[in-house]
Order: structure tokens, then sequence, then C-alpha cells
């Protein structure tokens, strides 16, 4: 049985996320602040964490730093507020998995809920053993260790932008759809609509790219998806 650290103060959107997580059969801790959450999850060693940024006490990005600074690779399902776009893109650099936004369907917490954990399951580095070392720019991958280097400096990377890196890397040029995309990196279904292969995409150009706005690697091909070139 999974279990689930849900870390948000309003107390009757955390019971409901309780509720039906529970109904699910997946074991559920919550906690009503940023303090309460990280004692929690010390205590708890949860399997996923879904975390509220606008907490008491202490915020939920500071949650957030604090448990990827502290190495703890759990997926992070974040909530935030609708139309707050800077907090999304400021929770994915921070090393959050994905993100749901408020008010959001119960059937997509928990399609990206199931997808996370089915992810996790079956190990981050699934794949990584068909390539070596790849290079496009001055760019280098390497899959074993999980390692990005720009110009001989490392990037860090949060570990779904190296997933969606890999994913790229291993079509070799070719074009790979979003929808391709969350079902390998995230393993969503078609059911699920989401800007996250965007957001993250945007993330990768940003820290890799020398002109992120004019992209010469990371390329979108429209309508369609994107493609790495050398």
């Amino acid at each position: 049985m999974s279990r689930i650290l849900v870390i948000e103060d309003n107390r009757d959107l955390a019971f409901g996320l309780r509720n039906n997580l529970e109904i699910e059969g997946y074991e559920v801790e919550t906690a009503e602040n940023g303090l309460a959450g990280l004692e929690a999850f010390t205590r708890t060693n949860p399997d996923l964490l879904i975390l509220d940024l606008m907490l008491p006490e202490l915020d939920g990005f500071r949650v957030l730093r604090s448990l990827r600074k502290e190495g703890h690779s759990t997926p992070i399902l974040v909530l935030t507020a609708k139309g707050e776009e800077a907090d999304k893109v400021r929770g994915l650099r921070m090393g959050a998995d994905d993100y749901v936004t408020k008010p959001f369907g119960l059937l997509e917490l928990l399609a990206r809920v199931e997808a996370l954990l089915r992810r996790t399951h079956a190990g981050r580095t699934t794949g990584n053993d068909t390539i070596g070392v790849q290079r496009f720019g001055a760019i280098e991958v390497d899959p074993a260790s999980r390692t990005v280097y720009r110009s001989s400096q490392n990037v860090e990377l949060s570990p779904k932008e190296f997933d969606l890196l890999l994913a790229l890397l291993r079509a070799r040029g070719a074009v790979v759809s979003r929808l391709q995309l969350m079902r390998e990196v995230w393993g969503y279904s078609a059911a699920v609509v989401s800007r996250t292969v965007d957001t993250h995409i945007a993330e990768l150009r940003r820290k890799l790219e020398e002109n992120p706005g004019s992209p010469r690697h990371i390329i979108t091909v429209r309508k369609t998806g994107y493609r790495i070139k050398s």
C-alpha cells in the first residue's frame, strides 16, 4: 500500500483528499502547516507528497526546497492557485514533479497521483541503459550518472526535467509528441490534459540553451511535439 502525505491548511480540502485517497486504497497522513508537514514527512517517509504552496508557519516553497536540499527524491505534486503561473514555474524549478491548479477535478488529481506512483515504482531510470553518453551543441548528458554538463559546467536538472531530456534523446532526432512524452515521462493517459510538458520544456531551454527564446537544440515542431537537434 502506497503512503501519501498531504500538507494542506484548508481542513475541508485536506479531509476530502484524505477520504478519497483512502477510498482508492492509499494510506494517507495529513498536516496543516509546513513545519508539521516536515515532521510528518520524516516520521512517515511517504511514497508521494501532495503539497499546497500557500501554507502557514512554513510555506510550500520552503518545504519543497528543504526536502530537495536534503536529497529526498520522493515525487511531489504541488497545489497552486488558479492563474498563478509564476508559482507553478517556481515550484517546478525547485524540484516539484507536477502541479494541479485549484479548483481541480478529483479524477484529474487521482490520475496524476496514480501516474506519479506508478512511474516511481517502475524506477526513475527506466530506459536509461539503452543509450550511452549523449552530446548536442555544448551539452553532454550521461544517463548512467544522471548528470548534465554545459560547456563542462554541471547543470542541475530536476528528476522530471532529466527524464524528459532522456525521452527526447532516445528518439535520436525524431519528433516526440506531447502525448508520448506525457505517457513516457509522467505515465499519464490521453485522458489527462496538462501543460506540464511545455512548462518543463521551457525550463530545459532556460538551463541548456544559449538563447532560450530562440532555441537551437530543443525544437518545437508545430502542432506535433518536440525534438532534439544536434
